[in-house]
């Protein structure tokens, strides 16, 4: 075999062949990681939590769907101080009304007494004492806020008087049996249970059910997820069997005589 006149020659063939090499290995490595790459990539976080039933059917978290801002965070005790003095609070005046046998009217007539004597003896004092007078701010109403309200009342309402039309018409037999049903267990509630002592667990129930519900969400919903569809099973054989066999009413093609 012939070889290359000059050495450096020869040096020179075998760096670029070994340039070609590398670049051909570094090309397919490159594609074949980012189709890796691409195969491997995490799902956004909201097609994967599109994908995981939640309670109630909800897509916001539980902050949002409490409605945010401070009462969602008393309810979810970020602030454990605030939370844990209204929750005493109402404790305090549950015990006082119920078991103390405390009247609301009683009491606030009490505490309206006690302020006013405290305020009128400061202001008559204040030049005795030589101190400055209580500040007594003024309070109003704006008609905007009391507008607002009334608003927002009167929407609420409509609504109710809304779907109690639409369940009073017969249209919607699930809805109906679920309001009978749900109206059925708050009486045997209510005839347990007084108004303030069931306002009372309703508080209560506020401040405890969120805040668990937040710190093991994953677990209720997987619970909530098959318990929903037992549920669906038992009321499909439920339709079939009974709902199904219930009479309707007259055909709506039928002539009038």
């Amino acid at each position: 075999m012939a070889e290359p006149e000059h050495p450096g020659e020869q040096e020179k063939v075998a760096e670029s062949l070994m340039e070609k090499i590398s670049e051909k290995i570094h090309g397919h490595d490159s594609s074949s990681s980012s189709s890796d790459s691409d195969d491997d990539k995490p799902l956004p976080a909201d097609s994967v939590k599109a994908k995981i039933y939640r309670l109630f059917g909800r897509d916001k978290p539980v902050h949002e769907v409490l409605g945010g801002g401070k009462p969602a965070d008393v309810f979810l005790w970020r602030n454990k101080k605030i939370s844990a003095s209204v929750l005493g609070g109402a404790t305090a005046l549950w015990v006082l009304f119920e078991l103390l046998e405390y009247h609301l009217i009683t009491l606030v007539c009490h505490v309206l007494i006690l302020a006013l004597a405290i305020l009128f003896l400061w202001s008559n004092a204040s030049t005795f004492i030589n101190k400055s007078p209580p500040h007594i701010p003024e309070v109003t109403l704006h008609e905007k806020c009391v507008l607002e309200v009334a608003s927002a009342i009167r929407i609420e309402i409509n609504r109710a008087l809304a779907v109690v039309r639409d369940i009073a018409s017969g249209r919607d037999l699930k809805k109906f049996l679920i309001v009978v049903g749900g109206l059925w267990i708050l009486s045997l509630v209510g005839s347990s249970f007084n108004f303030l002592t069931l306002f009372y667990i309703s508080f209560v129930l506020l401040h405890t059910v969120p805040v668990l519900y937040e710190k093991y969400e994953d677990e209720v919903d997987v619970f909530a997820e098959k318990a929903m569809i037992e549920i669906r099973k038992q009321y499909a054989v439920f339709d079939a069997k009974v709902l199904s066999k219930i009479p309707k009413g007259p055909l709506k093609g039928k002539k009038k005589d």
